[in-house]
């Protein structure tokens, strides 16, 4: 299992939410590319990007930074936030970010999914942020219709190859992930699944590595040394 440490980026600083309220935001960094080359210095190979204004406006306000963090690490770069065109995946790609994530326009478009997999293939995400049991979009300020075991098996039939699956009620709260949901993910899906979402101890990132999950993303619990990130990437590397 790869770890991704995550960077959540406002206004060109890293950022947390408690639980997808952007009313409830920490401030970690003014230069966020510099949390990333601390990511590198514990062992970490990838990180996890997310522009949170892009999420809520569908733009890319914070290209530069998202740019210099890939930059600066040289570390795998995903980025998820505000990605609802093919101009917006091209201009991530072209410029050196190593994935995408489709959020609200995998569950607006399912055309829009289709040809972006068809286009870039692995180099496309599905992130999956789960609320009650469904599919929320829009930075998690709506709840679609869409049963979220239901949305990833259309996605997986698209041709999808990778799902990030959040579950947004453990988001930030520190009360430890959703291992159950994980392990539903694993007995039903083969494609790669990710897990996002209330991952606060060395245990969760051990219960997740035995399930077979390809990859875990540690937010708030790395900015809070809940986790040593060091650690982390050591159990799944001896694993």
């Amino acid at each position: 299992m790869f770890i991704f440490p995550a960077i959540d980026i406002i206004d060109g600083k890293a950022v947390r939410l408690f639980k997808g309220d952007y009313k409830q935001m920490t401030v970690y960094s003014d230069k966020p590319w510099e949390i990333g080359l601390d990511f590198a210095a514990a062992g970490a190979k990838h990180i996890h990007i997310v522009d949170l204004e892009g999420a809520k406006e569908g733009t890319t306000p914070n290209l530069d930074t998202v740019l210099k963090i890939k930059s600066e690490s040289g570390l795998f770069c995903e980025i998820g936030g505000g990605i609802r065109t093919m101009e917006t995946i091209d201009t991530y790609l072209s410029a050196g970010i190593d994935r995408v994530i489709l959020g609200t326009a995998a569950v607006t478009s399912e055309g829009f999914v289709e040809q972006a997999v068809n286009k870039y293939g692995d180099q496309i995400a599905v992130g999956v942020d789960i609320r009650d049991g469904y599919v929320a979009i829009k930075g998690w300020l709506e709840k679609s219709e869409f049963d979220a075991f239901d949305f990833c098996r259309k996605m997986t039939d698209i041709g999808v190859s990778t799902i990030i699956c959040t579950d947004i009620s453990k988001d930030g709260a520190m009360m430890g992930t959703n291992r159950q949901l994980y392990s539903d993910l694993m007995k039903e899906f083969t494609v790669q699944i990710t897990a996002s979402g209330g991952i606060s101890t060395i245990d969760d990132v051990a219960a997740l590595q035995k399930m077979g999950l390809y990859g875990a993303i540690i937010g708030k619990a790395y900015y809070t040394g809940a986790i040593d990130l060091a650690e982390a990437v050591r159990i799944c590397n001896e694993q």
